[in-house]
């Protein structure tokens, strides 16, 4: 069996917010990216020291305003109640429309799909969001966008991938890195 090529020299950019972000949603796809031979820079509204929901402590290396999405392959954005921040964002809508723009990977896991949503970029699109059995508040954002929730673990719909939650945190990692691989090889 033929052996798949790593994602060296690939860049991906990990979104978290300055707080709560979830601590499962920014790490195991951190780590899985990085096996993969990826680099990772994580960015958020500050730049330092965040911790997670759970005691998760990451480094931001990055603000949002001093992103340029040419420099980077994909964009992930991690949930986590934090990730809230970035429903109004300008800097954040402005990094999804120009991984749209120049046709990048562009990933939302847990509530973060709402900034997609808010952003414009799920209109006609396929998608999916944490929601509960008390809280459908990400599900009805998506649909007040345009774009059809799946009740699936992740959804790709082009290069836009989506993840609900925190359990399929690894797949969603593997689907970005068979996203971003087959984008090199097209």
């Amino acid at each position: 069996m033929a052996q798949r090529k790593r994602l060296v020299s690939k860049n991906i950019l990990m979104i978290i917010a300055s707080k709560n972000f979830r601590d499962e949603e920014y790490f195991i796809p951190f780590q899985f990216f990085q096996k993969e031979g990826a680099k990772i820079i994580t960015a958020s509204s500050i730049e330092g020291d965040i911790m997670g929901v759970h005691g998760g402590e990451a480094v931001s290396n990055l603000t949002l305003q001093k992103i340029e999405m040419e420099n980077f392959d994909a964009v992930v954005f991690v949930g986590g109640g934090g990730a809230s921040e970035f429903f109004e964002n300008g800097d954040a809508h402005r990094i999804i429309s120009d991984t749209i723009k120049l046709y990048k990977v562009l990933a939302a896991i847990c509530i973060a799909p709402v900034i997609l949503a808010k952003a414009g970029v799920l209109d006609g699109k396929n998608a999916t969001v944490w929601s509960s059995a008390l809280d459908k508040n990400g599900k009805k954002e998506l649909e007040k966008a345009g774009c059809s929730v799946l009740d699936k673990n992740v959804v790709v719909d082009g290069n836009i991938i989506t993840a609900n939650g925190p359990a399929v945190a690894e797949e969603f990692a593997k689907e970005i890195t068979e996203a971003i691989f087959m984008r090199s090889v097209s």
